[in-house]
């Protein structure tokens, strides 16, 4: 090819950009294996594209010879859109050719499992592999686990877990060892190893005797893996796991694979490489390492290396010079990039002072500086607060004061360890008119429209789902209270366990509990439930409220009625969910602004059900709730949600913020225990899904046991938790490094519902040097409370909550006026006689008594009294005759309905535009579309527990 470009200058003069002397010699260094350990903020992508235009130009590849790679989508479309624009801004490439038939060269820029499912394509018959196989997408494989989970023989006495949280497992195993390239009978062989060893040891703890339950539960984990990989092969299909695992024997295996892509890729480049996993690093190397010197630039920053928990090894980039040789055998050249352009100095000597224990730990890593003439910019404000509440109060003023003061929502983010504030957050942002947009699966199933859908989801599919349970139980529609819930917890225990008699001696009545031990035979709150709606209820003697009794047996009855139509397409039985507890037309008829946030999320919510549902037509719930459970555990590949582009202040994780950047972010939660998290990542010596370090393809990096006895066992402990500090370490210096000009963070002392105080995190203390050195300012720093203070949120009076939300005063005013009429007429009707060749005006009927007191126009399900009750059979009566007369209207998409009407003899199904003759009947209500459960917001009136608040229904 023709020089363009013949001096560094040149290339700055026609980027137009001021490279530093650091990123010049990574640009213009010659074509060779070589690490860039780039700092955040260090201008790594611009630097990757400089580097493309500087070997285009200088002559020494052309376009099409250069592959390069990264995580994302909107990663390798950024970086192409960079190449490309690079390459037509330095007068590379000709932006118009001169004819269709020549099209200007173009860079390949992919992501790493595009490149590995496309490798497999063109080679992959070189090991056996048909070129008929199809990607699993996740709603497939969710449902093929849950498949071979519920076809496996088994028995499997050590799998002990809920089915939905066996299909994630299972899912979790086969992964870790696609990711590590370990054959299942090497796994199988270890684990056995494993027991024969331990059953020759004392196991004196609980930490001990759960090495030889996990093992033993791995095993049987195993063999439905091994299945599952089986019913792959048998459909010809491939998940990410397996791209990357066949890629990569194709690459150890098949030399001549790499050849062929050497030689059609001259350079290489390697984005983000911190986060590749073992996998991913064997067959990188084997194609394009192993000392053949090829021209590969690997990008990365172990600082910012905060995805291992989901399979990436830091020490891919910590190992590159020696994965990656020039030929002669000499480690390949590091360099660094250290000069921040995003954030001001006194931010910058924030996120250096939490890093100096990373970059002792990694080589080449060096202290971020900033841009000449930011070094006194940038702010950081902080504040402890006494309570949760204050905290986000704080937060949300600070954030509505910097809006109204001019600064567009859109700069601004709320980054959360945890998604658990998320609807906190959320609402109060919104009471100060804040546009507020909550980014992830993982985000949305924390709030609290969606997180009561799942709940129904769970309790419908397990019985045994105690905890969503509670959640249904005691929140504000049903409101059950302490006393109640512990005696329904108590007939469930007396419904597995009937026998309260036994033998007197200690002994024997332990003999006889483990001799009757069933493991089907668990505590169920939902069988105890059920036991309301038998006639007369069941007599054990519990001195249940009677308002108490009412809400179990209808929430019962609500329950069962679901249940029949499990077997329905996924997005049916979450419309019926909807329209069962009347969640989306109550949000649908509130003026808050609230409300409309959330009927925004519910819809977020049920647009991510329409994609799993749609990419596997027999997509059921079971693998839908196995799929959400992965999804919110730390977000495993499954969310790959982004902001989104509209003027609306951000609230997400920490671990989403990874390569983002806002003028301002706001850090809440900094908290002991919780950012930085003192929680341990899930060992394998108590996790059965978890991999042994010591089959790993980073076991080096991590800890190991040698003798199992408690002391080894603790040290073991011990070594994970600094592990877990290690990672989080990281993921602080992710955080505090995304804003550009302001950093709010803050903590409390007492949460939402704990009974021990909390304080200030280590992050949060050494927030407080920084600003106390004159870096930044301390709002507010609340006192430590004394030894034996109490928790004043768990003594403030509470308002009590409506379903799902409060409606204003005025509108409230007029539907009690419009109830007080209805119930006036329905009086003056009482005493009329009833005529059935003639009825009342308006189909109504006699009513003998008032449907409720002023609490709402819902019937109370505490009313008890004979008069109340008439009440509401008449009434219900009497709206049965108003509604039956009316007929359903014809969707727009076509489907059959009934023409059905109350008594009156049926005259058969009308066909619509598709023919579709319904094969069952349902009532649907007047103005709703059959097809999709959405409707207008004009509603039937049906009764309800008073839980829902004080709205029509």
């Amino acid at each position: 090819m023709t020089a363009r470009i013949t001096d560094p200058e040149q290339l700055k003069e026609l980027l137009g950009i001021p490279f530093t002397p650091e990123q010049t010699a990574c640009i213009t260094a010659p074509p060779a294996p070589q690490v860039i350990v780039a700092g955040a903020g260090s201008g790594k992508t611009t630097v990757m594209a400089a580097r493309v235009v500087w070997l285009v130009g200088t002559g020494q590849v052309a376009p099409e010879q250069v592959l390069g790679l990264t995580f994302t989508n909107k990663a390798a479309g950024e970086l192409a859109e960079r190449v490309r624009t690079a390459l037509v801004r330095a007068g590379v490439t000709d932006p118009d050719p001169a004819g269709p038939g020549d099209p200007p060269g173009e860079p390949r820029i992919s992501t790493y499992h595009a490149f590995a499912g496309q490798l497999l394509t063109d080679h992959g018959l070189r090991i056996g592999l048909e070129p008929t196989a199809r990607l699993l997408a996740d709603a497939t494989r969710y449902q093929l686990a849950a498949r071979v989970l519920r076809e496996a023989p088994g028995p499997y006495p050590a799998l002990t877990r809920s089915f939905p949280t066996l299909v994630s497992d299972l899912l979790a195993l086969d992964a870790e060892l696609s990711e590590h390239l370990v054959r299942p009978e090497d796994l199988l062989a270890h684990d056995s190893a494993l027991l024969a060893a331990l059953e020759a040891t004392r196991l004196g703890n609980a930490d001990l005797r759960k090495v030889p339950e996990a093992a033993a539960a791995r095993r049987e984990l195993l063999d439905l893996a091994v299945r599952y990989r089986a019913a792959k092969r048998e459909r010809d299909l491939l998940d990410f796991g397996d791209q990357i695992a066949l890629s990569a024997e194709l690459a150890r295996t098949r030399p001549e694979v790499g050849a062929l892509l050497r030689d059609e890729f001259r350079v290489v480049l390697l984005d983000e490489y911190q986060d590749t996993s073992v996998a991913q690093r064997i067959l990188l190397s084997g194609l394009f390492g192993g000392g053949t010197g090829h021209p590969v630039t690997a990008v990365g920053d172990p600082c910012q290396a905060i995805y291992g928990w989901r399979g990436a090894s830091v020490a891919n980039l910590d190992d590159f010079p020696e994965h990656f040789p020039h030929g002669d055998g000499r480690p390949a050249t590091r360099f660094a990039l250290s000069e921040n352009r995003r954030s001001g100095g006194r931010l910058l000597r924030l996120a250096n002072g939490l890093a100096a224990p990373l970059r002792a730990r990694h080589a080449g890593v060096e202290a971020l500086r900033p841009a000449p003439g930011a070094e006194r910019d940038g702010t950081v404000r902080i504040a402890l607060l006494p309570t949760h509440a204050e905290e986000i109060a704080w937060l949300a003023d600070s954030v509505a004061h910097l809006v109204r003061t001019g600064k567009a929502p859109g700069e601004i983010a709320v980054l959360c360890r945890t998604a658990t504030d998320f609807p906190e957050i959320q609402a109060a942002l919104v009471a100060r008119d804040v546009p507020v947009e909550v980014v992830g699966l993982s985000g949305l199933l924390h709030l609290p429209e969606v997180a009561d859908l799942v709940a129904v989801c769970e309790v419908l599919q397990d019985p045994g789902a105690n905890a969503s349970l509670v959640r249904l139980l005691t929140g504000p529609r049903w409101r059950i209270g302490a006393r109640d819930l512990a005696l329904l917890g108590r007939r469930a225990r007396l419904l597995v366990h009937r026998d309260a008699e036994g033998p007197a001696d200690p002994d024997e009545r332990l003999a006889a509990a483990v001799e009757g031990v069933d493991p089907s035979e668990v505590v169920s709150l939902a069988d105890a439930l059920d036991t309301f709606l038998d006639s007369g209820g069941h007599d054990d003697g519990l001195p249940f409220s009677a308002a108490a009794r009412v809400r179990f047996a209808r929430l019962a009855a609500e329950l069962r009625d679901l249940r029949r139509g499990l077997a329905d397409p996924l997005m049916d039985v979450l419309h019926r969910i909807l329209a069962t507890t009347g969640l989306e037309v109550e949000l649908s008829a509130s003026p808050h602004a609230l409300a409309a946030r959330r009927r925004e999320t519910l819809s977020n919510f049920l647009d991510v059900a329409a994609r799993f549902a749609s990419l596997d037509g027999d997509a059921s719930l079971l693998a839908f709730l196995g799929f959400l459970r992965t999804a919110a555990q730390y977000e495993k590949g499954l969310d790959n949600a982004l902001p989104g582009a509209g003027n609306t202040v951000k609230v997400l994780t920490a671990h989403k913020s990874k390569g983002l950047e806002w003028d301002v972010v706001a850090v809440p939660g900094l908290v002991a225990g919780q950012f930085p998290s003192s929680r341990a990542r899930e060992a394998w010596t108590a996790q059965p899904q978890v991999l042994p370090h010591a089959l790993r393809g980073d076991a080096d990096t991590l800890p190991a046991i040698d003798t199992w006895d408690a002391p080894s066992l603790r040290a073991f402990k011990e070594a994970m938790k600094d592990h877990q500090h290690t990672e989080e370490l990281r993921l602080g210096y992710v955080t505090f490094t995304r804003p550009r000009s302001l950093l709010l963070a803050s903590a409390h002392w007492w949460g939402p519902s704990q009974k021990r105080r909390r304080g200030p995190s280590d992050f949060l203390h050494a927030l407080y040097d920084h600003c106390a050195a004159g870096h930044g300012e301390i709002e507010a720093w609340a006192e430590e409370p004394e030894e034996d203070a109490e928790n004043p949120a768990l003594t403030a009076a509470t308002a009590d909550r409506v379903w799902p939300l409060p409606l204003d005063p005025e509108s409230l005013a007029r539907r009690r006026a419009a109830r007080d009429t209805v119930l006036a007429h329905l009086e003056e009707l009482r005493d009329q006689p009833y005529d059935r060749a003639a009825p009342p005006q308006g189909g109504a009927a006699a009513a003998d008594g008032d449907a409720c007191s002023d609490r709402g126009p819902y019937p109370c399900p505490d009313a008890d009294d004979a008069a109340a009750a008439r009440a509401r059979r008449s009434t219900a009566g009497t709206r049965r005759r108003a509604v039956a007369p009316l007929r359903n209207p014809t969707p727009s998409c076509g489907r059959t309905t009934s023409t059905t009407r109350g008594p009156r003899r049926s005259r058969g199904p009308r066909t619509h535009r598709h023919g579709r003759t319904p094969t069952t009947r349902t009532r649907t209500a007047p103005g709703t579309n059959r097809c999709t459960g959405r409707g207008e917001v004009r509603r039937p009136l049906r009764r309800r527990p008073s839980g829902h608040g004080d709205t029509l229904g």
